[in-house]
């Protein structure tokens, strides 16, 4: 098997050019601490990353697993749970959730009250995704301005 020159005088090149870095009389015996230092510290942090990212990857296995029982079980969810579950959720999507009344009967949700059209939108899509929620009920009345709504 034949080597390319060129590869070769290259990796020579580069081998020799590291080890000047390192074996350098003034400042060779520092950069020699900093790399063993380095190579020290990636391979205790090495296992603390493995570590987290194992617990992260189980709850996260734990929570999709929890989520598919309840809704394989299909149970009757009390209506306060679901109303609670509706407001965190229209926290995140609507810019002036007080705007906004949620009653829930038997799962079905009916929300009032003034909203932007987008945010009506995504809001009741939010709210049909929610665990518990049979139906959706909309009584909003759209504004014509997305005011104080931010990224618009």
């Amino acid at each position: 098997m034949r080597r390319d020159p060129l590869l070769s005088f290259l990796a020579g090149t580069a081998i020799g050019a590291g080890l000047m870095f390192l074996l350098d009389p003034d400042r060779g015996r520092a950069r020699r601490a900093l790399a063993r230092d380095r190579i020290l510290s990636a391979g205790r942090h090495a296992g603390e990353d493995v570590g987290a990212k194992t617990r992260h990857l189980r709850n996260r296995a734990r929570g999709v697993v929890a989520d598919a029982r309840s809704r394989m079980y299909a149970h009757a969810e009390d209506d306060d749970a679901i109303a609670e579950r509706v407001r965190t959720e229209m926290s995140r999507v609507v810019t002036r959730p007080g705007a906004v009344v949620v009653q829930v009967e038997d799962g079905v949700v009916t929300l009032s009250g003034e909203l932007p059209e987008q945010e009506r939108e995504d809001l009741i899509a939010a709210a049909r995704g929610l665990r518990g929620v049979r139906d959706v009920e909309d009584r909003l009345v759209t504004t014509g301005s997305t005011a104080g709504r931010s990224g618009a």
